[in-house]
Parts: structure tokens; sequence; C-alpha cells
């Protein structure tokens, strides 16, 4: 083929291989760059993996330098003893003291007026005073057994002194409780009105008889054993005691106290009481109480009648006796109602000395009191409250005037 045709298909061969070369170049340079930056990234890792076998071996050396004084001591040391069974178990860490004390205590006192009083001297004072106020300790000491720690303070209730409220031991005993069980060692509750103060339950507005008139002492120092039936239908307290109340031991006597109660039906309960204190040449005493309670939803009434004879040097014996009826209706949700009457046959020859209520020495009386408590709350009351005294004749001699005294009572607890 010659000719414009020769020149003309030369140029189409050319220019279809060049077609076709140019792809192909194309794709070369493609891998050529993979391969470069695949290339690349492996020296990186070579690079990285050197760092850290760098640091690998830096550690293991500094590994083996802080072994090698373990070992040494290691070489040193005797062969361990043979094992010798499994280690007693670790005792728990001790609890802190206050998670194991109970601190609690209350305090009541009035703002009182003498409206009548068969003394002159007397008649008309009024004021304020502290009648009571306590600070008790609770501990648990170990497994069944607690202690108790109490302070009382009140003011001196004679109308005449003005001394400071100063504190005393009231309670310090240790106990032992087991199911229904107790036995107190120390300073602690007698027999004698423990559980009748408990049931008239408004020892904040007057004491119980016997705690009153000075038959009997709410404290003595020796040993006591309380409990009750497994179904709670019998309960009993009895003690051991010096005699001498909270005060300190002053002879060689003693005084032996014992309380049986019984509950027979719901609501019902009866307390038979007895002591016999061996006192100072032919001073002894003998002490007899009965209590009848009952209570109810919305009341409650109790019962009382105790005498106690009383030995005198030189002289005949002398009796003292006292009955003595209470009553308590609940007539809102946070008021109720008390009343009581007490009656004393013989008179007392200290009753002159009762503190906050002067009575008349050897004298026979009645004793009334009226009041009512509205509650504030759960542990604050107040309670507008009367005490009154009639005097009866005495051994032919005319009645004294009556005794009026006037009080409204705060009390709380904490």
């Amino acid at each position: 083929m010659k000719g414009p045709y020769s020149i003309v298909f030369l140029l189409f061969l050319v220019l279809a291989q060049a077609a076709v070369a140019q792809p192909q170049v194309q794709r070369n340079d493609d891998i050529r760059s993979e391969l470069a930056a695949l290339a690349e990234r492996v020296g990186r890792l070579e690079d990285e993996n050197a760092m850290l076998k760098q640091r690998n071996d830096a550690l293991e050396r500094r590994v083996e330098e802080l072994r090698a004084p373990e070992a040494s001591v290691r070489r040193s040391e005797p062969a361990p003893a043979p094992p010798r069974g499994p280690e007693p178990p670790v005792s728990p860490e001790p609890r802190p003291w206050y998670e194991s004390v109970k601190v609690s205590g209350y305090l009541f006192g009035d703002a009182y007026a003498v409206l009548d009083q068969h003394d002159p001297d007397i008649e008309g004072q009024n004021g304020f005073w502290i009648r009571r106020g306590y600070l008790t300790f609770d501990a648990r000491v170990a497994q069944d057994w607690s202690a108790r720690l109490r302070f009382e303070v009140n003011s001196p209730g004679d109308f005449e002194s003005n001394s400071k409220l100063e504190p005393f031991v009231k309670d310090a005993y240790l106990a032992w409780k087991h199911d229904s069980h107790e036995i107190d060692l120390g300073l602690s509750s007698t027999p004698t009105f423990e559980f009748i103060e408990g049931f008239w339950g408004y020892r904040s507005i007057e004491k119980t008889p016997l705690d009153l008139y000075r038959v009997g002492k709410s404290r003595d120092l020796g040993i006591a054993y309380k409990g009750q039936s497994p179904n709670g239908g019998i309960f009993y307290h009895a003690m051991l005691g010096n005699g001498a109340g909270d005060g300190s031991e002053t002879n060689e006597g003693k005084k032996v106290m014992g309380a049986l109660g019984f509950k027979p039906a719901h609501g019902l309960v009866a307390q038979l009481y007895v002591d016999y204190e061996d006192r100072p040449g032919a001073t002894d005493r003998s002490t007899l109480q009965a209590f009848l309670g009952w209570a109810g939803e919305r009341s409650r009434y109790g019962l009382q009648y105790a005498e106690q004879e009383r030995g005198v040097d030189g002289a005949p014996d002398e009796s003292v006796a006292v009955a003595s009826a209470f009553g308590i209706w609940e007539l809102t949700r946070r008021g109720s109602l008390l009343a009581r009457y007490d009656r004393s046959f013989d008179g007392y020859p200290d009753a002159d000395s009762i503190p906050y209520l002067r009575i008349a020495n050897d004298t026979p009386f009645d004793l009334a009191i009226l009041g009512w408590e509205q509650q504030l709350n759960e542990r604050i009351s107040l309670t507008p409250n009367f005490e009154y005294v009639r005097y009866r004749e005495n051994r032919g001699e005319p009645a004294l005037d009556d005794d009026l005294y006037g009080r409204l009572t705060l009390y709380y607890q904490f």
C-alpha cells in the first residue's frame, strides 16, 4: 500500500498503540505509589517495635534489680515451718463507744403558788422550781450484759432554801439479762413502788403514796432479781439492799424486799409487796402493801393500801397506814384528765419535811389531786393541776386549816 493511504494507516496504528499504552502507564504509577506508602508504614512499625523492645528490656532489668534483695533475704531465712491448721478467725474491729451507749433523760418543773396553807409562813408563796431532772447513760457491755449510770438534779423544795441545783448519782448498776430474767448489781430501783409508779404514770405531777410520805425508798444499793413467767401472767421483783436508799451504808443491818404480781385477765393486774428492814436497836420496820389496777383502751384505775410497823426505842411501836385510789381518762387525742385521792389514817411524824408539799406532822389528812394533761407533742406536755390537803381532827384537837397548791407543770423528755 503506497501513497496517502499508507501514511494514514501508519498514523492510525501509532495512535491505537498510544491509546492502549496510556491506561497501562496509569496503573503502573498507582501501584508504585501504593508500594511506597506501604514501605513507609512498615518502616514506622519497625521503629515503634524497636522502642517497645527497649522499654521491655528496661523493665526486665528493673524487676531483676528488685528481686535480687528479696532472693538474698530468702536464702538467709530458715525453711518455713509446716502448716499447723487453719488460722483462727480475725476478731472484728471494736465498735466506737458512742454506738453502744444511749443517752436519754427528762425534766419537769412547775410554776407554783401556795394558795392556802395551815402554816402562815409560806401562805401566798409562789415561784418556779425544777422538781426533777434525769440524765441517763445506758451502755451495752457484752452479750446479755448492760450498765446504767443516771444522775438526778432537783430544787430543795422546802420553801426556805435557795441553794443551787446539785446533781447526784441516782442509778449505778450492772445488769445481766437473759430471756425474761434480770439480775441487777449496784444502786438500782427497789420493788417498793417501781411497778405502781409506772402504772400511775404521772410522776411529774406527784409521787406514789409510799414514796411521797417517805414510807419506802425508790433506790437501794445491793442485788436485785426480777422477771416474769413465760406467758407474762406472773411477774416478780426481789432485792437485798443496805436499806440506806441512795446514800451510804451506816449500820450492819440490811433490808429485804419482795413483790409478786399477777395478771389474771386482760387489763387486770394485782401486786403484793412485803419488806423487812433490820435497823439499829429496836427500830426495825416492816411493810405490807397491796395494789389492784385495771387498764382499758382510754382509761385506767388503781387501788392501793399499805401499812408499816415501826419500832421505837423505849416507846410503843408506831404504825402508819395509807389508802389511795386514782383514775386516768383520755378524753381527747392529746388530753387526759387525772384524779387521785389519798387517805392517811394516822399522819406522819416528819410530814413537814416532804419536798414541795408541806403537811402538818402527826395529823390525819386527806390529799386530793386533780389535773389536766395537754400533750404538746409526744415528748412535751403541759399540765395545770391542784393539790388539796384537808386535815381531820387529831386526838380531840380541832382540824387545821386546809392547804391548797396550784401548779402549772411542764414535762419533757429527750
